[in-house]
């Protein structure tokens, strides 16, 4: 140990003086044993300085030949090293942790008893409109004075969540929020939008409701008919009469064909967000609609044709068949008589592709135009199922749409007709040589 090898060398070195002083009776052993204990002091005292100035840096290597300092010296610095360890693992924990509350989908904010917010993650910035800079250290319930969360805040005991209605920036927003305490006087405030959620669930009610009430009146006429000629005494209903019901129950079921066939499409375009990216011919899918269109116009209506042959998509060419016949057969079934419809496929400026159908008919109001595309919306019930309309064709549209990376643009005026358009990405734009 250095202490036995310190006093082993003063030892020798006192012995060495008073030897010399014995034998030859002078005075100069003492003056070598103090000037070996001057220069043992020196080097002491360097080492204790390099010492020092380790200390102020223990994380570093430390400096070599310190003498009696050294199993100091390696102690204190596997301990700071161990320190070290432990703190970066702590570190990289609680990074971790961070990270995966900031990650969260709902939103977390911590509390101190009184209320005030230490903490929040991205989700309860976004849900509660709160901000990093001017919200941190305020107390919550001068934030959100709301009555009912205020009550329920100052409850002892949290066993159930709240659903608050709050109206921020011009919107309400409909908000679970649960109190969570943890730690010694600590509060986790945990908060989920449910505003798409209870938007989606009223959807859902909607339309079923839409699709039992168009079921039911085709239903309805199908079984009138049926009871009549069922129990009408033989020889009551005539041959022409007999036909006539005959005819209207087919057309019944065709429409109700019909709808089971478009709400079969719609769940299928559902399933998955992207469409295929396969070529498609879009001159030969414009040729078929336009043979369809025609034939559902019987001659009524004037068509122009305005078609890029070269012109192509990469996308599932049943999806995008049917979008542009919805467009175009809504066109021939909305336009009066003698009137135009204008058929276009061409490529825009800026390397994206429009397909658009406009006509002369009889416009749609302001009001309606951003509802088109809602399930069984339509501006006039009663005409759409003259026209043999089931409501859900601009909703299949609008799918195939955003299955294709493309927006479904429509402009209209009131009585001045209208235009439908497609409006594809470059990226799936495809243009023969």
């Amino acid at each position: 140990m250095s202490w036995s090898r310190t006093l082993l060398w003063f030892i020798f070195w006192f012995a060495l003086a008073a030897s010399v002083q014995y034998r030859w009776d002078t005075a100069v052993g003492w003056i070598i044993l103090t000037l070996a204990c001057g220069v043992i002091l020196t080097i002491r005292r360097r080492q204790a300085n390099r010492v020092a100035v380790w200390a102020a840096h223990p994380e570093t290597d430390p400096p070599a030949d310190v003498g009696q300092w050294e199993d100091m010296v390696a102690s204190l610095y596997r301990h700071t090293r161990g320190q070290a360890i432990a703190v970066r693992t702590l570190q990289e924990t609680n990074d971790a942790v961070m990270s995966a509350a900031q990650a969260l989908p709902i939103g977390a904010i911590t509390l101190n008893k009184d209320f005030q917010i230490r903490w929040f993650n991205a989700a309860a910035e976004k849900i509660l409109h709160l901000k990093p800079a001017q919200d941190i250290g305020q107390n919550l319930l001068n934030l959100l004075r709301s009555p009912p969360f205020v009550a329920y805040a100052k409850q002892t005991t949290w066993e159930e969540p709240l659903i608050l209605k709050i109206a921020l920036e011009g919107k309400t927003q409909s908000i679970m929020m649960r109190l969570v305490p943890y730690a010694e006087d600590q509060l986790l405030l945990i908060a989920r939008d449910l505003t798409q959620i209870e938007k989606l669930e009223t959807t859902r009610r909607d339309f079923v409701a839409n699709v039992s009430h168009e079921m039911r009146t085709p239903l309805t006429v199908l079984s009138g008919f049926l009871e009549t000629l069922r129990e009408a005494p033989k020889g009551a209903l005539s041959e022409e009469q007999s036909q006539h019901y005959l005819k209207l129950m087919h057309e019944q079921a065709l429409r109700m064909e019909a709808l089971v066939s478009d709400l079969l499409t719609l769940s299928a375009l559902e399933t998955s967000l992207s469409a295929d990216r396969n070529l498609v011919q879009m001159s030969e899918l414009v040729e078929s609609a336009r043979q369809q269109a025609e034939s559902l116009s019987g001659a009524r209506h004037i068509f122009h044709w305005e078609i890029e042959p070269n012109l192509n998509l990469l996308g599932n060419q049943t999806e995008l068949s049917s979008a542009i016949t919805n467009l175009l057969t809504n066109a021939v079934r909305y336009t009066p008589d003698g009137q135009s419809i204008t058929v276009q496929w061409r490529l825009q400026p800026d390397g994206s592709a429009r397909y658009s159908v406009t006509d002369t008919g009889i416009g749609i109001a302001s009001e309606h135009i951003p509802r088109l595309s809602e399930r069984f919306y339509t501006v006039d019930r009663g005409r759409s199922r003259a026209m043999g309309g089931t409501g859900l064709g601009l909703a299949i549209t609008k799918h195939v749409a955003m299955r294709h990376d493309a927006q479904l643009d429509i402009q209209s005026k009131l009585g001045a007709g209208s235009t439908f358009s497609l409006v594809f990405a470059p990226d799936r734009v495809i243009t023969a040589c």
